[in-house]
């Protein structure tokens, strides 16, 4: 390179990304030298670790952009800038003829997707994992006479968080006695309420003035035997 620096700046958006989700990179150049930028590539590369009896290690690049198009900002000239976000989404129907690709399932299924990442902690042991995989986007300038300079950015790829089912709640048996049906309640008689009614309007019959006759001659009948009871004492 020139004594003077060609200054390069990437960053992404995000650092987890779903499977079929485009990346957004955002990439800023500045060229202070001599030279000039003629493209920019951008790749994004699988790593698969094999840790069983020997390590064995996979590079496998998914995803490739490449431009050094005018409405792109190219090429960067010295003393120039360029800041712009370039937009690459990872596919498995891309790479369905890579060799040494890792999947998760087979190529036959329908719901197969490139591996997704592995989260690695720091009490595990690579041995006991198997295969680690790992996704990087390499960001890469292309200068004329010379001299490329590139970056490499980390991140993970997984499979989105399945959507949970919310259920009705089922009515339980202290629902059921918290409220109580207030129709029957409505229908009951109060308690202090006159059960015997008499209808005062109905005018007296026949038939109760003969009860009343009885009734009198009863009575005096009753007397006459009190009286004679007395005389004879």
């Amino acid at each position: 390179m020139s004594p003077a620096p060609l200054h390069l700046e990437c960053s992404l958006d995000k650092e987890m990304y779903y499977h079929g989700e485009s990346i957004a990179v955002n990439v800023q150049i500045t060229n202070n030298s001599n030279k000039t930028v003629k493209k920019i590539r951008i790749a994004v590369r699988q790593f698969a670790d094999i840790c069983l009896f020997s390590t064995a290690q996979y590079k496998c690049p998914v995803a490739v952009f490449e431009t050094e198009s005018a409405s792109d900002g190219l090429p960067i000239k010295p003393s120039q800038t360029l800041s712009k976000v370039f937009y690459i989404t990872p596919l498995l129907d891309d790479n369905r003829d890579k060799r040494g690709l890792a999947l998760d399932g087979k190529l036959k299924h329908e719901d197969t997707n490139l591996a997704s990442s592995t989260i690695l902690r720091e009490e595990s042991h690579k041995e006991n994992l198997g295969i680690i995989v790992q996704y990087k986007v390499k960001v890469k300038l292309v200068v004329a006479y010379g001299g490329d300079l590139s970056v490499e950015l980390p991140f993970t790829l997984s499979h989105p968080k399945p959507q949970e089912e919310f259920e009705k709640p089922v009515p339980t048996a202290t629902d059921e006695t918290e409220t109580p049906d207030t129709s029957k309640e409505q229908e009951a008689p109060p308690l202090d309420a006159n059960l015997i009614q008499f209808d005062s309007s109905m005018e007296p019959t026949r038939h109760d003035e003969d009860d009343d006759l009885i009734f009198e001659d009863f009575a005096r009948l009753r007397l006459k035997g009190v009286e004679g009871e007395g005389t004879e004492a």
